[in-house]
């Protein structure tokens, strides 16, 4: 006779498939693509196509300030909560309208990048980054809320979990550009990633619009603040109480490590002596299989444990995977076989830890404020990582790349410690536990 356990992981399982088969979640994938790519194409293969052009250490640091596009998000995403965009908000609806203003924004920020020449002048450079990475933090504000309406609480993880198939399966098509720059140049391999974009973005035409929680239009100025604004800022403190300086802190330090180790990565893999070809191989085409399969894991995980449980399993894992790779920058013959063990361990702990990441942050936010309240808890959580990063590459000239990766691991223990104590004293809100459901 089958014990209860075995019984309720069983039907853990049967409700994580059931919501996997759901048209939802094959658009979710698709999206998560558009979200990914162009954040790969401005985070990681930038800085590897600045260091074979020789440009200093320093200032590819510095260009990860680029990135904080997607910290000051927050301050338009009120915009993209609720202004209509006249003629494509009545053809396509609210949010698929935003989506498809931002995937032309990106498109043009590739090629804008692709007509560059970084050996001679990073400043082209530059412009065709900060239009990707505006462009794609405003797709991120649609897409984030349109998987928060899409689907009602008890599927967020596996919405979740979807997101980040389709955000990694970003970091293969990204890694084509490996492959094609060294066939040809990158600035081919970047109207390439153009292309796909422009490709994968058709998927807008698609998907369904979800069904909005209706909200008054404001009559004044004053009103539309206050409604756009301060209520949805407010709203946390409402439902959180005393407990929203913790969370907020919980929120801002829970990827510091993997967001700060994150740009040095790839010239640490330079510098060790891998070729384009291996950091291609191993880091676009394995690295995002565990990645994926970190992500289902924590929805079972979640499902059969909770939220709070697997965020403390999650931040555990990064901090340990994260210091692999002080080991890995020691290595003296850089065979595939340990970028392959490096790159994995650390992609399945982040796999597994973004994806309760983003249920839970999703789990916080009121559905009439979706946009704007996930906008402003993800630029949380992007400021310190994103502002750390600027100064990576002047890190590691100081410390050395062990110490560097060792420094960023021990980042992530304020979130061990925040994760253990919300999970003990902790209100439900807090725990990421949502009553009211979607309107779907």
């Amino acid at each position: 006779m089958e014990d209860s356990s075995t019984i309720s992981w069983r039907r853990d399982w049967r409700v994580t498939l059931h919501s996997l088969t759901q048209p939802r979640m094959l658009g979710m994938a698709s999206l998560g693509f558009a979200s990914g790519l162009p954040y790969m194409l401005i985070y990681s293969e930038l800085a590897f196509w600045m260091k074979k052009e020789g440009v200093d250490l320093s200032v590819i640091g510095f260009f990860a300030w680029i990135g904080l596009a997607y910290t000051a998000k927050v301050f338009w995403a009120p915009l993209v909560d609720r202004v209509r965009i006249p003629g494509l908000t009545q053809a396509l609806g609210h949010r698929r309208s935003w989506m498809l203003i931002a995937i032309v924004g990106t498109i043009t920020g590739m090629l804008t990048i692709a007509a560059s020449d970084p050996g001679t002048s990073v400043t082209q450079l530059a412009v065709g980054a900060v239009i990707l990475a505006t462009s794609g933090a405003t797709l991120d504000i649609s897409i984030d809320a349109w998987r928060i309406e899409a689907a009602p609480t008890d599927e967020q993880t596996n919405m979740a979990a979807t997101y980040i198939l389709g955000y990694r399966l970003a970091i293969i098509g990204a890694g084509l550009s490996y492959i094609v720059a060294g066939w040809f140049n990158w600035n081919i391999a970047y109207a390439c990633m153009a292309a796909i974009m422009a490709l994968n973005g058709c998927v807008i035409f698609f998907i369904k619009e979800p069904t909005r929680i209706a909200r008054e239009t404001a009559m004044t100025i004053r009103d539309a603040v206050f409604d756009n604004v301060v209520r949805p800022f407010f709203g946390f403190v409402g439902k959180l109480g005393i407990w929203t300086p913790i969370v907020f802190l919980f929120v801002a330090t829970y990827l510091i490590s993997d967001k700060t180790m994150g740009p040095m990565a790839k010239p640490m893999y330079q510098a060790v002596g891998y070729t384009e070809f291996q950091v291609g191989l191993v880091s676009s085409f394995f690295g995002p299989w565990p990645v994926i399969l970190g992500g289902f894991v924590a929805g079972i995980i979640s499902i059969r444990f909770g939220l709070m449980r697997s965020l403390l399993i999650g931040s555990a894992l990064m901090v340990v995977t994260n210091a692999a790779f002080a080991w890995l920058s020691t290595v003296t013959d850089p065979k595939t076989a340990y970028l392959f063990v490096t790159v994995g361990a650390d992609n399945l702990a982040a796999g597994f830890a973004a994806t309760v990441f983003i249920a839970y942050l999703s789990s916080l936010c009121d559905l009439k404020f979706a946009a704007t309240q996930y906008a402003f808890l993800s630029a949380m959580f992007n400021l310190v990582g994103k502002t750390l990063s600027g100064f990576t590459g002047q890190l590691a000239e100081i410390m050395g790349f062990e110490l560097f990766f060792l420094f960023s691991a021990v980042l992530g223990l304020p979130a061990i410690v925040l994760a253990v104590v919300l999970y003990i004293f902790g209100p439900a809100a807090a725990k990421g536990i949502r009553t009211e459901e979607t309107a779907v």
